[in-house]
């Protein structure tokens, strides 16, 4: 197992060094592996919870923006900087398991050639988040699925695993990370969701509201209808 692991956060003091100890037990019997954290302008005491970390854990790298620019941006930035060929992205509340990473990358990388596989993506079938989240979050993957046909029930988990190369080539926007399968399906690539360990935040508080989210999501879907209406994939071939 060869795996960049990049893990977006703001203002998540109080899970840093927890959750840096768990991603290493994970990665006990990895080949080559790193840990870039990208610190999206955080105003607490999470950039001193990293440093302190660097010194400690030399599979750490540390990215920081100097203003907030959002969770997309962020994962982004940790992806343009990594060094290995397969990403793991975690979100930053403690609430992914990076126990699951291992299994997830078997999928991805023993289906790489077979199945065209670019993407498998977490699956939390038991949320541990408050009624209204859960509901919320349904309605959400089921507008999203019905309008973009991307055939994934959960593209909100942050936990995924995927082709750096293949991400890279995807057209750029905010929120984006949203979207991955549907972008992914719309240059060819297939995705494959499964089922993962997820846990309710034991530290720290939500950084999202629902409604604020709502919106920007609806504004967001149109624009991904439109990206994919005009998809093009050549048939090309070089002359000899």
């Amino acid at each position: 197992m060869k795996v960049s692991i990049v893990v977006p956060v703001f203002n998540e003091a109080e899970n840093i060094l927890p959750l840096i100890g768990e991603i290493q037990q994970a990665m006990v019997d990895a080949e080559d592996y790193e840990i870039i954290y990208v610190d999206d302008g955080s105003q607490d005491e999470t950039a001193e919870r990293l440093r302190q970390a660097k010194a400690e854990v030399s599979a750490l790298r540390v990215i920081r923006h100097q203003q907030s620019c959002g969770q997309s941006a962020a994962v982004r930035t940790g992806i343009r900087y990594a060094r290995l060929p397969v990403i793991a992205t975690l979100d930053g509340d403690g609430q992914n398991d990076p126990a699951d990473i291992p299994r997830l990358y078997r999928v991805l990388t023993s289906n790489k050639t077979e199945n065209n596989v670019w993407l498998v993506a977490g699956w939390r079938q038991k949320r541990l988040d408050s009624a209204w989240r859960i509901f919320s979050s349904k309605l959400a993957n089921a507008v999203r699925s019905f309008l973009l046909k991307d055939n994934t029930p959960d593209t909100g988990c942050g936990l995924k695993v995927f082709f750096r190369e293949r991400f890279l080539a995807l057209p750029y926007f905010d929120h984006m990370h949203r979207f991955l399968p549907a972008l992914i399906i719309r240059e060819g690539g297939c995705v494959v969701s499964e089922p993962v360990n997820h846990r309710s935040r034991q530290r720290g508080v939500s950084k999202y509201g629902t409604w604020g989210r709502l919106w920007v999501g609806i504004i967001d879907i149109m624009g991904v209808i439109w990206l994919i209406k005009r998809a093009s994939r050549p048939i090309a071939e070089e002359v000899k």
